[in-house]
């Protein structure tokens, strides 16, 4: 964006006071948190504020902040952002939360309330400049503050606005672009505003159903141009009152902590719509960010300070490596997975139950031409590659170039390397290479009767191209 952008809401103070639970205490079945150590954070706008500007926009920030020590901590987190700030009575919100071993025990709520004074001329001219505008209201009065909702209003028409709402908030304005709920906030805004048409029209109704419905809800009584439902783990679903709603799926990731996905979705989307992307891009670019942003850590990925949760991830370390180093066994076994079928499935099903994460190490196809001859493989190994790592019991797929996974064992570092049952009994080849660090082969189960070998010599005896009676499953 050649503009900045500008977030206008509700800024508090984040603390995180991360120890060590490991015993209960003598005087009441609660957890001894020991050696806390206190990570602060800003929450709220000033969360998204500070995503914006990790990931390099020009940001702005228009919050109302009080005149104590707490909005003093704020300012100086907000590294990279512009804070235009109105005036707020009363103390600062502040939530501490209590954690041990990257769980939350408790969450401390302080401060809050009083008034907010009005609109700047700051602040006017920081959002008549803005290539987009992600409104973060959190119903503590900044954008009921005199002046704030009547500059919103007349800026819809012509500057992409996000309103990211919550259920202590008010109202989007009409016109906005894009409104982001998640999909128990949606459920929540339509009941209030339509309980018959938002109450589930018959027993049994899907999740995507009851979204788009909701969505429609909102999107007539608010006038924006459309909603996204936030679904978690799902993606997310766009509707913009016409036709079929889209849905943008969300990659499978490992949830380390959830805490702030809301606001990197809405950043994400305000970015994407501010370079000129079309709602449905800016939706499928906010449901990649918010899974890429909760697989890294959630809120520890914005800083650079340590903690004692283990569940935190070391800068830059992949899931794997997260794995072990929490004391996770990782377990890889290999193969040129040419036309898949129910032997490997099986054996991938077995290899997984050895383990916490299954790297599956696939042959490339200048590999697989040397091993099996000129006619193989049948099929690429970019698809051979994509079909494996859509089976459940697979986490991850390495490919490799030589003729044996000897060097990329070596990479990997298995603790176990599963082969299939025809080993069982004899010397595996890969057997010294998994002593330089302590790893273990062994065989697993063998499924009787099912080779790729054996399924396209069967096809050619019929006259029939190996790919055709793959897809048809006739092995007769």
């Amino acid at each position: 964006m050649s503009r900045p952008l500008v977030i206008v809401g509700d800024t508090l103070l984040d603390i995180d006071l991360a120890g060590r639970a490991e015993r209960l205490s003598p005087d009441a079945p609660v957890p001894v948190v020991s050696e806390p150590v206190s990570h602060p954070r800003p929450g709220g706008a000033g969360l998204a504020a500070l995503m914006a500007a990790h990931d390099g926009s020009e940001v702005v920030l228009v919050t109302a902040l009080a005149d104590d020590e707490a909005a003093g901590q704020l300012r100086s987190l907000l590294r990279g952002v512009r804070v235009v700030a109105l005036a707020r009575g009363g103390a600062t919100p502040v939530k501490q939360r209590i954690r041990a071993q990257g769980q939350t025990l408790l969450r401390l709520d302080t401060g809050g309330g009083g008034d907010v004074g009005p609109m700047t001329p700051e602040a006017a001219e920081a959002l008549r400049s803005a290539a987009a505008i992600l409104v973060a209201d959190y119903g503590t009065g900044t954008v009921d503050a005199p002046g704030v909702r009547d500059e919103l209003t007349r800026l819809a028409s012509r500057t992409p606005i996000v309103w990211d709402p919550h259920p202590r908030g008010g109202a989007p304005v009409p016109g906005v672009r894009l409104v982001t709920p998640n999909d128990k906030e949606a459920a929540l805004f339509a009941s209030a505003i339509d309980a018959p048409r938002a109450a589930s029209p018959a027993a049994g109704e899907g999740h995507l159903a009851a979204a788009r419905r909701h969505a429609d809800v909102l999107l007539q009584h608010w006038g924006a141009h459309g909603v996204a439902v936030t679904l978690g783990a799902r993606g997310a679903l766009l509707s913009s009152g016409a036709g079929t709603p889209s849905v943008a799926p969300a990659p499978q990731v490992t949830c380390i902590d959830p805490c702030g996905a809301g606001d990197r979705f809405a950043v994400t989307a305000a970015t994407s719509l501010g370079s000129g992307r079309l709602p449905g891009e800016a939706v499928q670019d906010a449901v990649e960010a918010a899974a890429a942003y909760v697989a890294a850590g959630g809120p520890a990925s914005l800083t650079d300070s340590d903690t004692t949760a283990a569940a935190t991830p070391h800068p830059g370390e992949t899931e794997r490596e997260r794995i072990r180093r929490e004391g996770g066994v990782i377990v890889a076994t290999g193969g040129c997975f040419d036309l898949l079928h129910a032997g490997h499935v099986a054996t991938l099903r077995a290899a997984r139950r050895l383990g916490d994460h299954l790297v599956v190490c696939l042959n490339s196809d200048e590999s697989v031409r040397r091993l099996k001859g000129p006619s193989r493989p049948l099929v690429p190994v970019e698809d051979r590659a994509r079909v494996l790592r859509a089976l459940e019991p697979v986490d991850e797929v390495v490919i490799f170039d030589e003729d044996t996974p000897v060097e990329v064992l070596r990479r990997i570092r298995p603790a176990v390397w599963a082969k299939g049952g025809d080993y069982a009994g004899s010397d595996v080849p890969e057997a010294p290479v998994l002593e330089e660090w302590g790893g273990q082969a062994v065989a697993l189960p063998y499924l009787e009767g099912r080779s790729t070998t054996a399924l396209v010599e069967l096809a050619l005896s019929q006259g029939r191209h190996p790919l055709q009676t793959a897809m048809t499953g006739d092995t007769r």
